[in-house]
């Protein structure tokens, strides 16, 4: 059984960095198995209701300027098949929630860099499923718990943004975060250890979650990650990694894990 998971994407120099959160990624797959399939969910992808891949293979998005020529050479030759189509298809419409099919659509920065890092063969089967632009924290919750049956099929879902986002306050590569940065992360690990799902959902409402998140698109996928983890009794959220890039990009990691 795969577990959910919750990734950051960083800036996208990330694809050709060593901060802490590059090296973690690249390790990530060094001891566990390899999923049968991957169902990404980026922050840069943002569509009105939900949108599945379903091109056979996925086209490498630079949706990005201002980090130099180096990046734009990259390619993530990503590929999808029916199977993992319909396994997510399937999934989603067992909880009578509607999907589209985007057989145009490739992969954000968002969805390729950490793939990238994570699966550099790209040997494994890849469809992005979009973020709703109208659904509440809620309806996200909701999409996370349809997508936990995947779980059982050896498909894991990926969720890539950051715990932290905030544009406005960034400072040069290695600046130690501020506080209200790192506050925001505690409060983060502290919600999702007591399960306290109507507060994650609620996040913008506090002052440090207004501050560590002006837009809400990067935490997103790490509601729709929480819901999977409240589809299952024993699920709890595990921490596997804690670190910070230009100062005010939170760069944690997540787990969905089976308590028993």
């Amino acid at each position: 059984m795969q577990p959910a998971l919750f990734v950051p994407h960083g800036a996208p120099d990330l694809a050709l960095s060593d901060i802490p959160a590059a090296l973690f990624l690249r390790s990530f797959f060094d001891a566990r198995a390899k999923p049968r399939g991957v169902v990404v969910i980026s922050a840069h992808w943002q569509s009105r209701g939900l949108r599945l891949t379903t091109a056979s293979t996925l086209d490498t998005i630079h949706d990005f300027g201002g980090f130099g020529s180096a990046l734009h050479t990259l390619r993530y030759p990503a590929t999808n098949t029916p199977s993992l189509v319909a396994a997510v298809r399937e999934a989603l419409e067992a909880s009578d929630l509607i999907v589209r099919d985007d057989p145009r659509r490739g992969l954000d920065h968002g969805a390729w860099i950490p793939l990238r890092l994570m699966l550099p063969e790209a040997e494994v089967p890849i469809t992005q499923l979009s973020l709703p632009v109208a659904a509440s924290p809620q309806d996200l919750f909701r999409i996370g718990q349809a997508l936990a049956s995947l779980a059982s099929q050896d498909i894991l879902v990926i969720g890539s943004g950051a715990t932290v986002h905030n544009l406005r306050q960034i400072a040069p590569e290695g600046t130690p975060p501020p506080q209200w940065a790192t506050g925001f992360d505690d409060w983060v690990e502290q919600i999702l250890a007591q399960r306290d799902w109507s507060s994650l959902v609620a996040f913008q409402a506090t002052d440090l979650g207004h501050i560590s998140h002006p837009t809400p698109e990067h935490f997103q996928p790490l509601i729709i990650i929480a819901g999977i983890c409240s589809a299952h009794p024993a699920g709890v959220m595990r921490n596997l990694h804690r670190s910070y890039s230009y100062g005010s990009i939170g760069m944690a990691a997540w787990e969905v894990q089976d308590a028993l």
